[in-house]
């Protein structure tokens, strides 16, 4: 054999070896990119719960949460008209409301008296219930520093922001803008436990938490972190927000959702705090983590241009669920139920169940069940994508869906 043909086989055979490698490596990506999420610890706060055992019960027993704005957060007598036209008035007295928002554990998480003081209640309650969260995933907060952790929270309240920037200037100190930030919401949660993956915080209004969820499940399929924290958190402090809404005719006059009912006129909003601990299946079965439920696949988008800013799309909400079925690679058929957003508006209720026939409705064999968690704690705003995940999850476990 010559040099020649010895070396060109020598180059062949280096080029083969290049080649299977190279397919491992994107067969290993592509199993990465598709491989299910699962959701290994919960933990949350809602109105009436004070965690997910207690939430479960109020699901199960069909209880409602909603109350009378209580006076630690505002005068309702004061505030109060029935009349929606009524200026600088709110034209509901109810809502959805957590107990001992202000009370907080600062020396617990190293933070000072005076620091706390600072801090919004809303980043208070997402200390208090990753930490929970992870408990329950049996998995020790300490043992996560320096590691690739990923934190993806959903936030937009800025009650405490405004009762804090209404006092005296001379008053405002250092922890103002870290405690009201939202970036500092995930931030936050990073720095309490030395994590080093992603983190960030995401206002899309009610959809927050979910897509929040979302980035965390898409950050775990590229590697960028091996756990994931996803949540949201709303509290109310201030009834302007309830003027506007009430202004707008969003809200319900009895504070109540009735979703999917005839009788459906408007929500009420809500406080809440969830959080769920993501991991990739392969470590979470490794780890010999519990696997409370699985995340196979989801989408995002947007409705683009409709009648007003505010008016749902009913052929985008058909578009996302099919794509979230197509990356999940599961038959619209398979899907016995459905935990839908569910508002109990006349207006987005029919364009949501119209989306939700369009998809799900051909060649099923058994009904397709839909609910609603906001006809028992109300509108959570930016939790409320989280509340929802979380009911499914405990549904998943009881076998049983309230």
């Amino acid at each position: 054999m010559t040099d020649d043909r010895r070396r060109d086989r020598e180059l062949m055979r280096e080029a083969l070896e290049t080649i299977e490698q190279l397919q491992v490596r994107l067969r290993a990506r592509s199993e990465l990119r598709s491989e299910p999420l699962a959701i290994v610890g919960v933990g949350c706060r809602f109105p009436g719960a004070s965690d997910p055992k207690a939430f479960w019960r109020l699901l199960r027993e069909g209880r409602d949460a909603i109350t009378e704005v209580p006076p630690t957060r505002w005068d309702v007598d004061a505030w109060y008209d029935p009349d929606p036209d009524a200026a600088g008035k709110v034209s509901t007295r109810f809502g959805g409301f957590l107990d001992g928002v202000e009370t907080f554990d600062a020396a617990f998480f190293g933070i000072t008296p005076r620091e706390a003081r600072s801090l919004d209640p809303q980043q208070r309650l997402l200390l208090e219930t990753a930490w929970a969260a992870l408990e329950s995933a049996g998995i020790p907060p300490d043992s996560l520093r320096d590691s690739a952790g990923g934190v993806f929270v959903g936030i937009g309240g800025v009650d405490y922001f405004r009762r804090l920037a209404a006092r005296p200037p001379d008053e405002i100190d250092a922890y103002m803008a870290s405690g009201n930030a939202h970036s500092t919401a995930s931030g936050r949660l990073s720095f309490q436990l030395g994590l080093r993956g992603p983190s960030l915080s995401v206002d899309t209004a009610c959809s927050s938490s979910l897509v929040a969820v979302h980035l965390a499940c898409q950050s775990l399929r590229r590697g960028e972190c091996d756990l994931a924290l996803a949540a949201g958190a709303n509290v109310m402090l201030c009834p302007e927000v309830h003027v506007n809404h009430s202004r707008a005719r969003m809200l319900a006059p009895d504070g109540r959702c009735k979703a999917f009912d005839s009788a459906a006129d408007g929500f009420v909003r809500s406080e809440g705090c969830g959080v769920v601990v993501l991991k990739r299946m392969s470590d979470a079965l490794r780890d010999r983590d519990p696997v409370l439920a699985v995340i196979r696949g989801s989408a995002v988008n947007q409705d683009g241009r409709t009648a007003a800013l505010t008016v749902p799309n009913g052929p985008a909400q058909t578009e996302v669920m099919r794509a979230a079925l197509r990356e999940a690679q599961i038959e619209a058929a398979g899907v016995s139920y459905v935990e839908s957003h569910g508002t109990g508006t006349a207006l987005g209720d029919p364009i949501e169940a119209g989306a939700l026939a369009e998809v799900f409705g051909g060649g099923r064999e058994s009904p397709l069940l839909v609910g609603s968690v906001k006809t028992n704690v109300g509108h959570t705003e930016a939790a409320a994508g989280v509340a929802g995940l979380i009911k499914v999850v405990l549904a998943l476990q009881a076998e049983e869906i309230p």
